[in-house]
């Protein structure tokens, strides 16, 4: 006896097992005969009768830390070429939040570092969280100054 459901879909009569020879799934309910299988509540995971499990097989990589922080890495010649491309106005102070809203730095980054390969010729104020001693150098020597801020 089927019934059209109100989705237009058939709704199929569930097998009741264990209730007689004359049902087709009296007896062992279709679990044949003893053993672990046929036990309640057993089941066997990524048991693939004897052949070592895929889980085994494939070669364990890598460790994703839950502490990790992104942290972004400039160069000061990219800094210069976004400065010669009128993309960063070195009048105004460069920090972490002038860096994403231009685009040059994604929304994940949560720090970013200078470093100091390649020239800066324009005078430019950066507040970083941390910076390599050349880059602190060249940036001072072209009359620049680096800010940085505290970390913990």
């Amino acid at each position: 006896m089927s019934l059209l459901n109100t989705t237009s879909q058939v709704k199929i009569k569930k097998i009741r097992v264990g209730r007689g020879i004359g049902s087709g799934k009296g007896k062992t309910c279709g679990r044949g005969v003893k053993g672990q299988k046929s036990r309640s509540g057993v089941a066997i995971k990524s048991f693939e009768g004897g052949q070592m499990p895929l889980y085994r097989r494939l070669p364990k990589r890598g460790f994703n830390s839950i502490k990790k922080i992104n942290i972004a890495k400039i160069n000061l010649s990219n800094i210069q070429i976004f400065i010669d491309n009128k993309v960063i106005k070195p009048e105004e102070k460069i920090n972490l939040k002038s860096l994403i809203k231009v685009g040059i730095l994604k929304n994940s980054d949560l720090k970013f570092k200078i470093l100091g390969t390649g020239e800066v010729k324009t005078k430019i104020d950066i507040e970083a969280d941390f910076s390599s001693k050349s880059a602190k150098e060249k940036i001072e020597k072209a009359g620049g100054i680096v800010t940085l801020k505290n970390n913990k």
